[in-house]
């Protein structure tokens, strides 16, 4: 990968982390005389458009939350090709699954970190936001200022939604072994319990006797879960604490992380040396002890041990830069695009092929060959997939372009039907008409369309079984706005699959 000279107004100076949604760098505010991370979305995503909503989702809920046991956020853009970065406080003390790598942590100072933890979790839960994916790679450090402390931040809150939103639709979404259990359910309704099982399964990764037993990665976790072992030096009721967090039952979890943190600090003052946790009540510079004083801490996405920035004037080389930034964005359920993918494309009279797919193209559009990002087949390969526009490589960047994307995928018929996968895939500034069903091609269609506040005037969602095989294939479309109301139903009955 090619690093950037710049990116907007900041100077790149090396690459920090790649992710299966975007790619971090460390870059310099030379009118602050300051490091940033980064954050540009993966050029692969950039033509989903629910995945550019998220994206910028994120950077916009921790503006408005501005807090400081939160990530910051100092800016948005967008790059010429269309693609929008985030710009973020660069967090120099690395990640907890940095610091994990190079050792285990003393009881004491976990169980220390763990309250640091809930307390910031408590604070997105205080403002009707529920996480989703809290791992050891989304907890990092940041410096205090000169007396050696740190900050604790909660990052990537790319699988975050407002609560309202995250009920009844949901997307699959998390991480395998701190991934609470109906997140696994597209139906199930998922809130600020689900936060609390990642703590608790964050707490027994922390505390847990053998921390390698404690690390699952198994996307199913057992209905009952088996005893929970801790180190000698933790309180015993520490270990009852973290099972009621880690109950399958959501009803039978504590209901928020400010209830399970005020439990661990009970757990904590019911042994004979009581473990000092953090109340919540003040800010969050404490320090946090390390079982190591310096070193390199490796990139959030595990890309090998980060390397100090690039030499500056003496006036910038007071900053001891120890390490890595902002975990890039985690994988979600969702599509994307990856223009000039290997495929068989072709245009010829109207219509586009590539793969199984063949489309009509409706007068004046053309099409590029893609993959479907995020969908891999039973061989590992992306599954197929096609956008078209009057534009198709400036689509999804452009909200006054038309177009569409569409997709075939084996692996997500298994695991769902074409209602369920639209369920999914709904729109938080959008709102929705009542789902229907057409019949085009010989194809039986879900359709649901959306009518949004901003951007996009209007967005349809459709989804289908293929006729011949267990396939599902997906189409988004964005219409033009002279389509006329037959437009929709046109497009899906000129797709054709073999």
């Amino acid at each position: 990968m090619t690093a950037p000279l710049r990116i907007g107004p900041y100077a790149v100076e090396r690459l920090l982390g790649v992710g299966s949604f975007a790619t971090v760098w460390l870059g310099y505010d030379s009118a602050l005389d300051a490091h940033v991370a980064i954050k540009v979305l993966a050029e692969n995503w950039s033509h989903d458009l629910r995945v550019r909503e998220r994206f910028l989702d994120e950077a916009r809920l921790l503006r408005r939350l501005e807090h400081e046991r939160l990530i910051r956020v100092h800016a948005v853009g967008e790059l010429p090709d269309g693609r929008p970065y985030a710009v973020l406080a660069w967090a120099d003390g690395g990640s907890l699954r940095d610091r994990l790598a190079a050792g285990e942590l003393p009881a004491p100072t976990a169980l220390r970190l763990l309250g640091e933890v809930c307390a910031g979790v408590a604070v997105l839960h205080r403002h009707g936001v529920v996480h989703r994916d809290l791992t050891p790679g989304n907890i990092l450090f940041r410096s205090a200022g000169p007396g050696g402390g740190e900050q604790v931040l909660i990052a990537d809150l790319g699988l975050a939604k407002a609560l309202a939103a995250a009920s009844g639709l949901t997307a699959r979404a998390g991480t395998p072994g701190y991934m609470a259990p109906e997140q696994d359910d597209p139906g199930a309704v998922v809130d600020t319990r689900a936060d609390v099982y990642g703590l608790g399964r964050l707490g027994i990764r922390l505390l847990a006797a053998d921390p390698s037993s404690a690390n699952p990665t198994r996307p199913d976790p057992p209905r009952h879960s088996p005893e929970i072992r801790l180190r000698d030096d933790v309180p015993p009721a520490v270990a009852a604490v973290l099972a009621r967090a880690t109950a399958h039952r959501p009803a039978e979890r504590y209901p928020d992380a400010a209830t399970l943190h005020a439990a661990l600090i009970r757990a904590s003052r019911a042994a004979e040396r009581p473990v000092a946790l953090i109340d919540g009540s003040g800010p969050a510079r404490r320090p946090v002890a390390s079982t190591r004083a310096s070193g390199p801490a490796g990139s959030a996405t595990a890309t090998g041990p980060t390397q100090q920035p690039s030499p500056r004037p003496e006036a910038r080389r007071r900053w001891r830069l120890a390490g890595a930034a902002v975990l890039a964005v985690a994988a979600v359920g969702g599509v994307g695009a990856e223009s000039g993918a290997g495929g068989s494309g072709r245009s010829a009279g109207g219509t586009y092929t590539t793969g199984p797919l063949t489309v009509a193209l409706p007068s004046g559009w053309s099409a590029t060959g893609a993959t479907w990002a995020g969908q891999y087949g039973a061989d590992g390969e992306p599954e197929p997939a096609l956008v078209m526009s009057p534009q198709p490589r400036r689509w999804a960047a452009d909200p006054r372009l038309p177009g569409a994307f569409v997709g075939l995928s084996v692996s997500t018929a298994a695991r769902t039907t074409p209602a369920g996968f639209l369920a999914e895939r709904t729109h938080g500034d959008c709102m929705p008409a009542p789902a229907r069903v057409t019949r085009q091609g010989g194809v039986e269609w879900t359709v649901v369309a959306y009518r949004c506040e901003r951007g996009r005037p209007q967005i349809i969602e459709s989804a289908a079984p293929h006729p011949g095989r267990p396939a599902l294939v997906y189409v988004q479309i964005v219409p033009p706005a002279d389509g006329g109301p037959d437009f929709v139903d046109t497009l899906l009955a000129g797709v054709h699959l073999r």
